[in-house]
C-alpha cells in the first residue's frame, strides 16, 4: 500500500513503533541513528541477555524491516546530510524533546523549505509547545498526568501504570501518529500537495485509556476511582475479574439492556450447578444498574451475589470458563500470560506469528500482521538492521523525489477528508472512536443505530450532571461527536433497502460486530461486493473473522485480559489488578483508523476496494511484542512489580497530602535521584548509583514514601520538576481540566447538542494546515433520519411516510 513511499525515522523507542506500521504497509522506512545507536538498543530484555547494542528484544520488536543509517546530528555534516535526505522523502518522525530539531537548524519550517511536501511528524511527552512542553517525563508520570493511573489498581494502594515493565504512554502517541500520516497523507494526494506538521502528545494519547471518564469535572459529574479488576459506578464496586481454579478471568458481569442477556445467560449457569437459587437467577438485570443507585437493591445483596460468584468461578479452570464463553453466549475470558498468549491455538489457527531469520541466531517468532487486507494484505519484515548496515547505500543513492499525486500544489486549509463518505455500524468504544478521529478532519460519517438495541455506551458514565440519560453519556457523546445518525429497525427486512441505498452512497462501512451479525442481514463483503466492487469494509472484532474464537462476542475488557495485558499489571503479593477497563478498546482505534485510510489509500492510487478485518486483540499484541519475543527467545514470562521498573528507580507512585492524592516520580539518571535525596535531607544516599539503589529498593521507596507522605503533592511537584526530577501528580478529572498543557492544547471541547452543549475531548493530535473541527455531539436517536433521507438519499415525502408507516424509522 505505501511501496511508492519513504519514511525517515529519527525517533528511538519514545516512537519507533509508527515507523514499524509504516514498514507493515509497505514504506519504506530508513531508521537514522546516532553513531552509537539509538538508545533502544540498550533496552531490556535482551535476546540470552546479550547486552551489545545488537540484542535488545525492544528495539528487534520495533525496527524489523526499517534500514538503519548512521548519521551525526551534532555535526554540521550529518545535518546536511539529513536535510538531502529529507529532499525526497515523503514522511519524517522525530522523538526528540521540544526544541532539539530547532537547535540542529532542522525545524520543520526547515524541512518545508527544502521539501513542501514533507509530512514531518514530532512525537513528543506533552506536545510541541505549551506551559510544559519542556517538563522532565518518565512512562509513569506520563500515564499519572492523563487520567488512566488514577483509575487503575487496588484502591487501597497506590495506583498503578498500565503495561507494568513495558511503558505504554509513548507506544500509543506512536501508534496514533500513524493514522494522523494517514490522515495528512491522504489530504496531500487528493487535495494539496503540500505537508505539513504533525504536533503528537503522549500526555493526551494516553487519555484515551482513562474511557471518556475524565470528561467528568467539565461535564458537572461525579469523579470515580480504582477498584482493581473492575470499575466505580457512583460510589459502588462493580467486580469484573475473579479468580478461578488455576488462575483468573474477566468476566463481564454487567447491567444494562446491552449486557442484560449476557448476565442472565451466566446467572442461569451458575443456577443450574447450584450456586444461586432462582430468586437471584431472576433478578431484573436490565434495570439493576439503577436499583443499586435508587436503593432499590441494597449493596449487601449485591455483595452477597458477588460472593456466590466466588464460590462458583473457583470450581472452574481458564479453559472451561473459555468454552463456556463460546458455547453459553457468557461474557468471560481467562487472564493470560505471555506464555499463554505465544501458545494461542486462536493465533496459531490464524497463523498471526511470522517467524523471522536471524542468521546464526536463528529463528524468532515476531508478531505478524496488525490487520488483513484482501487485496493489499501487509508482507511479513525482515530482522532488524545491525548499526548502519545501510548506511552508504542510502546515502550514495541518487537525488530521489517524494510521491505527491497532484501536480499544482494549493495551500488549501479544508479538513483533510472532507468528501469521504463512511457508513458506520459499530458500537461502544473500539470502533466508534476510530471513526470518531476521520469525523473530526472532515470525513461524512453517517451511523446506523437501533432503539431496540441501543448503543452500549448510551448506557455507560460519566453523565452529564450525573443525570442517566442514553443521550447524556460522556463515552456516547465522546465517541461519536460529529456523526450523522440514523436510526433503524434492523429486525425487519425493508430496512435493508434503507442501508442499501446507504451502501451505494458510501465509500467506506465499518462494523464492530462478530462475524455472524453483518452476515445475517445479508451485507457481508461478498454479497456487497457484487453491488459495489470498490467497496472499502473494514470489520474490527475482538478475535478476527477465522479461528475458533472468531465468534467470542464480548468487550475489550476481554480482549485486553486474553491478550496478556491483565496478568502483568498488579502487585507481586496480590492478583493481577489490569489496565482500568477494556484496555483494548482504547488501543485500537489508532490501528483501526491507520488500516481505514491505508484501504482508501491503496483505492485512490488502484480503484480497488478490499476488506479488512481487524482483530482488537492482535493489533494491541505489538504494545507488548518486547515481552512476547522475551517468552519466544528466553522463555521468560512479564510479572506484576507494582510501579517498579527495570532501569529507573525509585520508580513509583507515592502518597501527598490529602485523601487519595499521589505522586508519581522516577529517578531515570543518577543527577534525578541526587536531587531527590538532597530534597529529603539525605545527602548522605545522594551519591548511590542505579545498581545500588536497585538493590536497597525496599528501603528508598519506604524514605520517599515518609518523605512525601507530608507535602502537598503539586508543590513538591514543581519543586522536583525546577531540579529536572521527573514527577507528576496524579491527576483524576478535575486536575485533568485544570492541567494547564491540557488547556493550551485545547484537549477538552465544547459541542453543540440538542439536550444543551456538551464537553468531549479534541483530537489527541495536531495538523498545522489542517486541523480538526467540532460542531454538534453525538447524535440522539435518530437525530439527523430525515435529512439522511431527504438530502443525502434523496427520498420525497411519500417515501418517507411509507418507511414511517411500516415502523421501520425510530
Amino acid at each position: 500500500m505505501l511501496s511508492d513511499y519513504r519514511v525517515l525515522d529519527l525517533t528511538d523507542e519514545r516512537g519507533h513503533l509508527a515507523g514499524c506500521i509504516l514498514a507493515q504497509m509497505g514504506a519504506e522506512v530508513i531508521a537514522i541513528e546516532p553513531p552509537d545507536g539509538s538508545s533502544a538498543r540498550r533496552l531490556a530484555p535482551f535476546a540470552h541477555d546479550i547486552d551489545d547494542g545488537e540484542h535488545s528484544l525492544h528495539h528487534w520488536a520495533y525496527n524489523r524491516g526499517k534500514k538503519s543509517v548512521v548519521l551525526d546530528l551534532e555535526t554540521p555534516e550529518g545535518r546536511d546530510q539529513l536535510l538531502s535526505l529529507a529532499e525526497g522523502a515523503d514522511v519524517l518522525i522525530d522523538s526528540f524533546d521540544p526544541g532539539v530539531m530547532s537547535g540542529w537548524g532542522l525545524d520543520h519550517e526547515t524541512l518545508a523549505a527544502r521539501n513542501p511536501a514533507l509530512l514531518h511528524t514530532a512525537i513528543t511527552a506533552y506536545g510541541s509547545d505549551g506551559p510544559k512542553a519542556n517538563w522532565a517525563y518518565a512512562d509513569i508520570t506520563l500515564q499519572a498526568s492523563c487520567g488512566n493511573m488514577v483509575i487503575t489498581g487496588d484502591k487501597d494502594r497506590a495506583p498503578l501504570r498500565a503495561g507494568g515493565l513495558l511503558p505504554q504512554a509513548f507506544h500509543n502517541a506512536a501508534s496514533e501518529a500513524a493514522a494522523a500520516i494517514m490522515i495528512a497523507l491522504h489530504e496531500r494526494q487528493t487535495v494539496s500537495g503540500l505537508g505539513q506538521f504533525i504536533d503528537m502528545s503522549a500526555q493526551q494519547s494516553m487519555n484515551q485509556a482513562a474511557q471518556s471518564m475524565m470528561l467528568a469535572a467539565p461535564n458537572n459529574a461525579i469523579s470515580t476511582t480504582r477498584i482493581a479488576g473492575g470499575a466505580n459506578l457512583q460510589g459502588i464496586d462493580i467486580q469484573l475479574m475473579w479468580p478461578c481454579a488455576d488462575g483468573h478471568a474477566s468476566v463481564t458481569l454487567l447491567f444494562g439492556a446491552g449486557f442484560a442477556p449476557f448476565t442472565r445467560n451466566l446467572m442461569a449457569w451458575v443456577h443450574d450447578e447450584g450456586f444461586i437459587d432462582e430468586a437471584t437467577r431472576d433478578k431484573d438485570w436490565a434495570e439493576y444498574a439503577l436499583m443499586l443507585l435508587d436503593g432499590r437493591e441494597p449493596i449487601e445483596e449485591y455483595t452477597r451475589v458477588k460472593e456466590c460468584l466466588t464460590s462458583f468461578f473457583a470450581t472452574k479452570t481458564k479453559a472451561e470458563l473459555l468454552d463456556a464463553a463460546m458455547t453459553r453466549r457468557v461474557l468471560i475470558t481467562p487472564v493470560w500470560t505471555t506464555e499463554e498468549v505465544f501458545n494461542s491455538e486462536q493465533l496459531a489457527v490464524r497463523d498471526y506469528w511470522e517467524d523471522v531469520d536471524h542468521g546464526s541466531f536463528g529463528t524468532v517468532r515476531y508478531p505478524g500482521a496488525f490487520a488483513r487486507f484482501s487485496a493489499s494484505p501487509l508482507a511479513p519484515l525482515g530482522p532488524p538492521p545491525t548499526l548502519g548496515a545501510d548506511t552508504d547505500e542510502v546515502v550514495g543513492q541518487a537525488p530521489r523525489r517524494p510521491h505527491v499525486a497532484v501536480t499544482e500544489p494549493r495551500a488549501s486549509t479544508a479538513r483533510p477528508l472532507e468528501g469521504l463518505k463512511i457508513l458506520d455500524f459499530m458500537w461502544v468504544m473500539a470502533g466508534p472512536a476510530g471513526s470518531r478521529v476521520l469525523a473530526d478532519y472532515g470525513a461524512d460519517l453517517i451511523r446506523v443505530e437501533s432503539v431496540s438495541k441501543p448503543d452500549v455506551a448510551r448506557t455507560l458514565q460519566p453523565f452529564r450532571d450525573d443525570v442517566t440519560d442514553p443521550d447524556l453519556s460522556g463515552l456516547f457523546q465522546n465517541m461519536n461527536a460529529g456523526k450523522r445518525g440514523l436510526s433503524l429497525d434492523m429486525s425487519k427486512p425493508d430496512s435493508l433497502d434503507v442501508v442499501w441505498d446507504l451502501i451505494d452512497w458510501a465509500d467506506v462501512i465499518l462494523d464492530s460486530f462478530s462475524p455472524k451479525a453483518m452476515k445475517g442481514w445479508g451485507l457481508d463483503y461478498a454479497t456487497i461486493k457484487q453491488r459495489k466492487p470498490d467497496i472499502i469494509m473494514v470489520s474490527s472484532c475482538l478475535m478476527g473473522h477465522s479461528g475458533p474464537l472468531a465468534m467470542l462476542a464480548g468487550f475489550g475488557t476481554m480482549a485486553a485480559s486474553i491478550s496478556g495485558f491483565f496478568y502483568p499489571v498488579g502487585w507481586p503479593d496480590r492478583a493481577p489488578a489490569g489496565p482500568f477497563g477494556a484496555y483494548t478498546d482504547y488501543t485500537s482505534p489508532r490501528w483501526l483508523a491507520t488500516s481505514i485510510m491505508a484501504a482508501v489509500e491503496h483505492h485512490r492510487a488502484t480503484g480497488e476496494g478490499q476488506v479488512v478485518d481487524l482483530s482488537q486483540a492482535e493489533a494491541a499484541l505489538h504494545l507488548l511484542a518486547p515481552a512476547l519475543l522475551d517468552q519466544a527467545v528466553n522463555g521468560r514470562t512479564l510479572q506484576r512489580v507494582g510501579n517498579r521498573d527495570r532501569v529507573f528507580v525509585p520508580n513509583g507512585v507515592f502518597p501527598t497530602m490529602g485523601n487519595d492524592q499521589w505522586l508519581a516520580l522516577a529517578a531515570c539518571r543518577d543527577t534525578h535521584w541526587a536531587s531527590m535525596a538532597t530534597s529529603m535531607g539525605r545527602a548522605d544516599l545522594a551519591g548511590l548509583s542505579e545498581p545500588e539503589r536497585h538493590a536497597r529498593i525496599d528501603e528508598l521507596e519506604e524514605l520517599v514514601t515518609t518523605w512525601t507522605s507530608g507535602r502537598d503533592g503539586s508543590e513538591l511537584m514543581a519543586e522536583l520538576q525546577a531540579s529536572g526530577v521527573p514527577a507528576q501528580i496524579v491527576a483524576n478529572s478535575p486536575e485533568l481540566m485544570a492541567d494547564p498543557q491540557i488547556q493550551h492544547r485545547g484537549h477538552f471541547a465544547t459541542v453543540s447538542h440538542c439536550k444543551g452543549e456538551f464537553v468531549v475531548e479534541a483530537s489527541r493530535f495536531h495538523l498545522s494546515r489542517t486541523p480538526a473541527t467540532y460542531g454538534h455531539g453525538g447524535p440522539t436517536f435518530g437525530e439527523h433520519t430525515f435529512d439522511i433521507l431527504t438530502d443525502t438519499l434523496g427520498y420525497d415525502g411519500d417515501r418517507i411516510a411509507d418507511l414511517a408507516s411500516a415502523e421501520l424509522l425510530e
